[in-house]
């Protein structure tokens, strides 16, 4: 009996006593509803149960007592209530085991099932606490989630108050990390990235990628204690089969952008011997825009930002700013992000496109959307600031109503294209083919007259010279088509 109560739980130990009894056993609950049962035989008949177990739960309470057995034509029907408060006393809210055995009943059976009683008691108290563990483990990461969806999203008042209900709270400064581990691994790294750090992490598990977890780690010190290894470091030397990529140190606030640079340094990571990389390639592109890309930003998402829905079931302008940044950033894969059906997300970015006045099927008016969206998450002191001018205010806003092409010719952002694309100049011809094929890589293999696996391993050979993701969202295309358009003004 206890071997099985460890090894099989109450189904094995249920149909261990149907082979003793010769019979069917079962557990009952008080309304007659089988919550568990096993046959000797898969053909063997199952009496009236619930018939059965009103008449010994009947009989159970006007004698109290803690058995009972009933004989109906050529079978007994023993029955046995579990978890009795006291002796003598059945607990009427417990299950009932029931056993139906051929007549005459053997001897000995009725001792064997008093002595059952116990350890199937104290099994199915463990599986039902198992269930309700699981029931919480799932509530807690579907909390964290949600804290996640809200910080991506810029709503960081909000996420500090769902997370004070959870353990630990929200770091500020902070770094992003990106753990990609092997298949059905994830929870074993997540109980390793707990202990590397003593629970400082708020770890997730990433909606979008069943093999992610996403970690948002307090920024280390600028002195840290001699000898001291960061958690990142320390869980992709202990787990032989992960990857691990980071961010820079990020306000919490822009959350988002941690996120992107862990996924692009995760993207370096895959091909270093340490498995570990950390983001370093050039600042953000909402840094280098300026006060008149600001006021861009603003004028090109006022119609978003002031949309008022006509029904209130449609989705407000907050939802579709959430709506645009998820699907920006994952694709396809913001159905699983945002919890909504692939038609209500289509939907969502037709209205977003007619407010906008873009084309999202065009990577040129994807990549303005991006850049807007994240310049609005950005506080304007943050910006490089303006060179001076020699004439009025007025000239910052001209050169804001002229465009994105006037912000991309500004001086700094030509010194992060130059940043961003200093790796590939003189051989980028495969990179401007697929950011002409608006990111898709079956016209750009024809294009350069290559087949699809070819561009395949060209574009993953660039993803490990620029450290950045290109194949997976989030992908740096976006980035990288703006510092080309910005290449291409300066040049003309």
């Amino acid at each position: 009996m206890h071997r099985l109560t460890r090894t099989g739980g109450t189904a094995e130990l249920l149909r261990w006593l149907a082979g003793r009894a010769e019979g069917w056993a079962g557990l009952v609950g008080p309304d007659g509803t089988v919550l568990h049962a096993a046959a000797r035989t898969a053909g063997a008949m199952v009496p009236d149960v619930a018939g059965l177990v009103a008449e010994g739960a009947s009989a159970l309470t006007e004698r109290g007592v803690q058995a009972y057995s009933v004989d109906t034509g050529a079978y007994t029907a023993l029955l046995f209530p579990l978890g009795g408060s006291s002796p003598g006393v059945g607990d009427l809210g417990a299950p009932v085991l029931a056993v139906v055995t051929p007549r005459p009943v053997a001897a000995g059976l009725a001792t064997l099932l008093a002595d059952v009683v116990l350890p199937l008691s104290l099994c199915l108290q463990a599986e039902t606490l198992a269930r309700k563990r699981r029931r919480v483990d799932l509530a807690e990461s579907r909390g964290r989630e949600a804290v996640l969806h809200l910080l991506m999203t810029g709503q960081l008042s909000i996420a500090q108050q769902v997370a004070g209900a959870l353990r630990p709270r929200l770091p500020d400064p902070v770094r992003v990390c990106v753990v990609e581990c092997s298949g059905g691994g994830r929870d074993e790294v997540a109980r390793v990235c707990a202990d590397a750090d003593g629970g400082r992490s708020w770890i997730v598990r990433c909606p979008v990628y069943a093999r992610h977890l996403i970690l948002v780690m307090p920024a280390e010190a600028e002195t840290p204690e001699p000898g001291a290894v960061p958690p990142d470091e320390t869980v992709a030397a202990r787990v032989g089969d992960c990857v691990v990529g980071v961010s820079e140190p990020v306000p919490l606030a822009d959350t988002a952008t941690g996120y992107r640079q862990a996924f692009h340094a995760l993207a370096a990571a895959r091909e270093l011997p340490t498995r570990h990389a950390r983001f370093g390639v050039s600042p953000d592109s909402a840094l280098v825009v300026g006060p008149a890309g600001h006021r861009w930003a603003d004028e090109l998402l006022n119609p978003l930002l002031t949309h008022v829905p006509r029904r209130a079931q449609d989705p407000g302008s907050q939802e579709l700013l959430a709506t645009a940044a998820s699907w920006l950033a994952f694709s396809s894969h913001a159905t699983e992000h945002l919890k909504v059906h692939r038609n209500t997300l289509a939907a969502r970015l037709r209205l977003i496109g007619e407010l906008l006045g873009l084309d999202l099927h065009r990577l040129a008016d994807q990549a303005a959307l991006d850049l807007a969206l994240r310049v609005r998450s950005t506080p304007a002191p943050a910006c490089t600031p303006e060179p001076a001018h020699s004439g009025s205010s007025a000239s910052g806003t001209s050169e804001a109503a002229g465009g994105l092409d006037a912000i991309l010719v500004r001086p700094a952002v030509r010194d992060w294209a130059d940043q961003q694309l200093a790796p590939v100049l003189g051989a980028e011809e495969t990179l401007r083919t697929w950011v002409r094929c608006e990111g898709r890589i079956g016209p750009a293999a024809a294009e350069l007259g290559i087949s699809v696996p070819g561009a395949r391993k060209r574009l993953t050979r660039l993803e490990t010279v620029l450290q950045r993701s290109l194949l997976r969202p989030p992908s740096a295309r976006y980035d990288l088509w703006l510092a080309l358009r910005s290449r291409d003004l300066a040049a003309a």
